[in-house]
């Protein structure tokens, strides 16, 4: 049974949608394997310095960032919720791995993320859902800069592409 596509609740949730000038099996795997992942995923000058991959429901997705000046983040952790090769993700920082409830630190965004990669023409319609369990989480993950940051990211993910073709 597939996961099903809720409505975008513009009180709750955040999109970012684009067609872009990459495959639908590239962009799975460019957020699906590690050593793909990490080139791409923060905004630069930060960068991801590690990746943990478990792609399965219920297997972990978690990364750790480092800053232009050697700060790191503390390391962001969820869990898979589905995975459809080539064409969805689904995962969510409310769970840990094997579907566990796990505490977030105050202040932190929680979220479910929905990623569709729909083939077009032109290459992909990418689009991510992302979904917050209040309105103060979405807020603050709009305050942060979800849709320069997470723009950003899928810019570096056009170009970190390009050099794999």
């Amino acid at each position: 049974m597939a996961f099903v596509t809720p409505a975008v609740n513009p009180d709750l949730d955040l999109v970012l949608e684009r067609v872009v000038d990459v495959p639908p099996a590239l962009c799975f795997r460019a957020w699906t394997e590690p050593e793909l992942l990490k080139p791409w995923f923060c905004p630069r000058p930060w960068r991801t310095v590690d990746a943990r991959i478990d792609l399965r429901p219920g297997g972990v997705f978690a990364v750790a960032m480092e800053g232009p000046d050697g700060q790191r983040s503390e390391e962001a952790e969820g869990c898979y919720l589905e995975v459809v090769p080539d064409e969805r993700i689904v995962w969510t920082g409310a769970l840990g791995p094997g579907f566990r409830p796990k505490a977030v630190p105050d202040g932190v965004p929680v979220f479910t993320c929905l990623l569709t990669f729909t083939a077009t023409p032109e290459g992909t319609r990418y689009r991510a859902h992302v979904m917050h369990r209040d309105a103060a989480g979405k807020s603050a993950h709009e305050a942060m800069g979800f849709h320069g940051g997470w723009g950003t990211a899928l810019d570096q993910l056009v170009a970190f592409a390009a050099t794999l073709r």
